[in-house]
């Protein structure tokens, strides 16, 4: 399966009676997911590493072919330099390998303060978790990093070392209204968006906005390219984020069934098989 579609979390309250059953427990949210949505985003891991009981019993409460994208710890990836974290994520990613036929690309998120002064220190770091042998994927946020010469520097280094690139669209959060872009984002950077392919695979973050008519043109060209990148053989992930998280799962059911209109090679979404009710199977339909 060369697509994996899934959200930030998986333990989110507001989406029982929608994707979750009326009175499920949050016991249960994980296997749930799981046979609904392909894959989940480790946005836990950045605050804290689990030990590796909770990682194996993730690992059994999920269905087969579920991935985890576990995101490098903050510790890690936010002090000033990466090199002196080389050793802190090699454990972490052998503390992952819990997940077993589970577990996805990682991916580091370095923050906005990390720019390309810095290259040697992530060259460094990149070259080290390549001899490992595991996907990794790379998310910057410092603005230089998206313009010349850097942006050309970046993907080469990236593309030589067989680490995927990020895919960070805030385009949506910032459309729509002042109010929603001020008060509901603050956390998500403008940056713009490049769609590179580094790596066998992508990882696309898709930050929707909370009112479906903003991500439509959006959706539209993610539409295209997710189509052409799997016809070229490239692997997919794609993950909806909404800073208000109760509409992240119907976007994403919204986004399969427009990939499945333009014929994209995609695999059915587990979600569609289950005996839903009326009101879920109705969910964004495409007219």
């Amino acid at each position: 399966m060369n697509f994996f579609l899934g959200c930030a979390v998986w333990g989110y309250k507001g989406w029982v009676g929608e994707l979750f059953p009326p009175k499920t427990s949050a016991a249960d949210f994980l296997h749930l997911y799981s046979q609904r949505l392909t894959a989940v985003e480790g946005n836990t891991t950045f605050y804290a590493v689990p030990d590796q009981a909770t990682i194996a019993r993730w690992a059994a409460q999920t269905t087969e072919g579920f991935k985890f994208c576990p995101k490098l710890p903050r510790q890690l990836t936010h002090g000033n330099l990466l090199e002196p974290s080389i050793p802190g994520a090699l454990k972490f990613l052998e503390q992952m390998q819990g997940l077993q036929s589970r577990l996805g690309p990682l991916f580091a998120q370095l923050p906005p303060s990390y720019g390309p002064s810095l290259l040697n220190d992530l060259t460094a770091f990149l070259k080290a978790w390549s001899s490992q042998d595991a996907p990794l994927a790379l998310e910057v946020r410092h603005h230089d990093w998206f313009k010349p010469p850097h942006a050309d520097n970046l993907n080469a280094l990236l593309e030589q070392l067989g680490i995927g690139r990020v895919l960070l669209d805030t385009r949506p959060a910032y459309s729509g209204s002042a109010n929603y872009r001020v008060s509901a984002d603050p956390r998500k950077p403008k940056v713009p968006l490049q769609p590179v392919v580094t790596a066998p695979f992508t990882l696309i973050r898709f930050i929707s906005h909370p009112e479906r008519q903003y991500n439509q043109g959006f959706l539209a060209e993610w539409v295209t390219l997710v189509d052409q990148w799997l016809r070229q053989g490239t692997q997919v992930y794609f993950f909806v984020h909404c800073p208000i998280e109760v509409h992240s799962p119907a976007t994403a059911r919204y986004f399969q069934q427009l990939l499945e209109s333009q014929g994209a090679p995609v695999p059915p979404l587990p979600w569609n098989a289950i005996d839903s009710s009326p009101t879920q199977l109705s969910l964004f339909p495409l007219e």
